[in-house]
């Protein structure tokens, strides 16, 4: 506990995978470094958790990559997961198949139905063009990792959601989506040695390099998403504020 809430970190579910849970450690120690360079975070070093045994409560965000072998959770660990969702925590499922991304019936997708079946999540919808998290801190068309699916899932806008007059994006929900669903393999892309060379290839050449930039985009968005909400959507606000401030 003391570790967990003397600085900011992220942390990943332990699968029982020893390679998966190295790589996705490493993965959160990347992405920690590009916050680090680039923003005002600084996350510590990530931390595994094991579902069983651990308080959740200490981490806004929870990196999940499912494999096909991984153990269902208990009861009493589905009710920690739930308390943790309903809570203001967030957690990004990773199938790592986005190369078969579509089917739906990889081996690890078919898992993460299983895995999800007791999980309070909110209906979902594919990531919009106007929601929040392709502007959090950069402006996003793609959210690559090391894989290119463009199937993003998150919590559905409300039905009543309206475009503001002269302003580009609706005004969705203030609250963060508990639940990012993908399989591009983000933690593979942004996976970093002790030194901070990237473990993994990501594309080939050039193109390859900046894919892994815009996956390093991707995760600086999630994470001051993660940390600070929708404050972005304010922007809606901007005719009626300035109407009132010519008042």
């Amino acid at each position: 506990a003391l570790d967990a809430t003397n600085a900011v970190r992220l942390a990943y579910v332990r699968t029982g995978n020893a390679d998966v849970d190295r790589i996705a450690e490493a993965g959160l120690r990347g992405l920690g470094m590009r916050l680090y360079e680039r923003t005002t975070i600084e996350p510590a070093e990530p931390m595994g958790v094991n579902l069983e045994t651990d308080e959740l409560a200490f981490f806004p965000f929870l990196y999940w990559p499912v494999t096909a072998e991984q153990p269902q959770p208990s009861d009493a660990a589905y009710a920690r997961l739930n308390r943790y969702l309903r809570t203001g925590g967030m957690i990004l499922f990773d199938t790592r198949d986005g190369d078969l991304a579509g089917s739906g019936q990889t081996p690890e997708a078919r898992r993460l139905q299983v895995l999800a079946a007791s999980l309070d999540i909110p209906p979902l919808e594919l990531l919009p063009e106007d929601h929040v998290l392709t502007r959090t801190f950069y402006l996003l068309q793609d959210f690559p990792g090391r894989y290119t699916a463009r199937d993003i899932w998150v919590e559905a806008a409300p039905p009543d959601a309206e475009q503001a007059e002269g302003m580009p994006f609706r005004n969705l929900n203030d609250g963060v989506t508990p639940v990012v669903i993908g399989g591009n393999d983000w933690a593979g892309a942004w996976a970093v040695d002790e030194r901070g060379v990237p473990l993994f290839p990501v594309g080939r050449g050039y193109a390859g390099e900046r894919q892994r930039e815009i996956a390093n985009r991707f995760g600086i968005n999630l994470i001051m998403y993660v940390l600070t909400g929708n404050y972005k959507s304010d922007q809606v606000h901007v005719p009626a504020l300035l109407e009132r401030l010519g008042q």
